[in-house]
């Protein structure tokens, strides 16, 4: 029989689970309004309002994802760490505090030097990101029972899209009504509140016990997942489908700016449409990753990134609006699934005790293919501007999307789908 102190005693382990659970859905909140203020749409719109060319947009938008690189560094580093909480709060609020002072920009320096400036704070803002993503990442897989993980994160990955989206619309709003700087520093008074309560709510962040690596050394410890050859291909094809579709994607909101005239508030709904139907996609995800694997339905997801970039040429022939609508909902449906599978696919499928090392070896791998993306785009962009304006507003995007689609069903088929 169970006795009376077992039974008391699991209650309260469900109780704290509950409770950790809830304190890492709060912690959201606020990250997902000020990163939706931030970022995407609203990141272009105010480097395009400090002046930045299409070269040193492509750099921004790349350099987030090469500083990955120092993942590698930070999962062996953490290995020494007694606590990850508080390593985490710490890089965590630097990186917070220089991402939101980016906003002081234009009172702090002479307008020669914002763009400059704000590439400086924006990279070691992302500096101490990549640190604190490794943190926090270990430490919400260990936060999260297994047993509940598929569930827990599709619930707060729809929650916060949901917010997002409202945020992202309310912001479009604010710019349209309020243009230039004045739209901007409403916009990053909303940030520095958000910014300021994320921070506080990582304070109470549980700590949970870590499970170290057996390796005590970092070259060992970096040849484990370089030696696990099914991972490695799968991370490899993943990069350089990244590379491929980074080449436009981030660059779209340029695009449909500066180009094709959109305001901000037709580009929120733009981006609304996109994230209602990827949050949609979560549910419909999740149920096929109980019956396939990660690598599985990575590859299913693929075809569908690609078509989104190919719906682009019926601008040549359809209404515009028709068209980036579709093209907008199909990449939702494609990149919901590819990120939370990615996910799954690093917390899921490698050694529990090896995973900081395996999830900064994904990050490093993808973080470079990705950054190199948005570098060369910026620089084709700036290259063809004097070309027809339908090479830049649409024939990019369709000969990234049949490159994204030949190298699919050659190397894709064979690396994920047969995985």
């Amino acid at each position: 029989m169970i006795s009376l102190r077992t039974r008391q005693r699991y209650p309260r382990k469900r109780s704290v689970q509950r409770k950790n659970l809830r304190i890492a859905t709060m912690e959201g909140i606020p990250a997902v309004m000020f990163q939706t203020l931030l970022g995407g749409q609203f990141l272009t719109g105010f480097l395009l309002y400090l002046g930045a060319n299409t070269s040193q947009l492509g750099f921004v938008l790349a350099i987030t994802t090469f500083v990955n690189i120092a993942q590698l560094f930070a999962a062996f580093l953490i290995q020494r760490l007694r606590s990850r909480k508080w390593p985490l709060v710490v890089f965590v609020a630097f990186h917070r505090i220089l991402w939101g002072s980016t906003g002081l920009i234009p009172f702090l320096f002479p307008r020669p030097y914002w763009v400059t400036a704000f590439i400086v704070l924006y990279t070691l803002a992302f500096m101490f990101n990549t640190v604190g993503g490794i943190l926090w990442n270990s430490l919400i897989s260990d936060i999260v029972p297994s047993r509940v993980r598929g569930r827990y994160f599709g619930i707060r990955n729809t929650l916060l899209n949901a917010l997002g989206t409202i945020v992202m619309y309310a912001g479009g709003i604010i710019l349209d009504h309020e243009p230039g700087g004045r739209g901007f520093l409403i916009l990053y008074i909303i940030v520095w509140i958000c910014i300021a309560a994320n921070i506080i709510l990582f304070l109470f962040y549980p700590d949970m016990p870590f499970e170290r690596s057996s390796e005590s050394r970092f070259i060992p410890m970096l040849k484990k997942p370089l030696k696990d050859r099914a991972f490695l291909k799968a991370t490899l094809f993943l990069g350089g489908f990244l590379l491929l579709q980074n080449l436009v994607v981030p660059l779209y909101s340029y695009v449909m700016l500066q180009l094709l005239d959109i305001n901000y508030q037709t580009l929120s709904l733009l981006n609304v449409a996109q994230t209602v139907f990827m949050m949609g996609s979560f549910y419909i995800w999740g149920n096929l990753n109980a019956r396939y694997s990660n690598r599985r339905l990575l590859f299913w997801t693929l075809p569908i990134i690609a078509l989104s970039c190919l719906l682009w040429g019926l601008l040549s022939v359809l209404p515009m609006l028709l068209v980036l609508f579709a093209a907008h909902i199909v990449f939702g449906i494609g990149v919901g699934g590819f990120n939370q599978l990615a996910f799954n696919f690093m917390i899921g499928d490698t050694p529990k005790g090896e995973r900081p090392m395996y999830m900064a070896m994904y990050a490093a791998i993808t973080g470079v293919a990705a950054f190199f993306g948005p570098l060369i785009g910026g620089n084709i962009h700036e290259k063809i501007e004097q070309w027809p304006v339908w090479t830049q507003v649409y024939g990019m995007q369709v000969i990234v999307g049949i490159a994204m689609i030949v190298v699919t069903l050659t190397l894709g088929r064979r690396i994920l789908r047969d995985a």
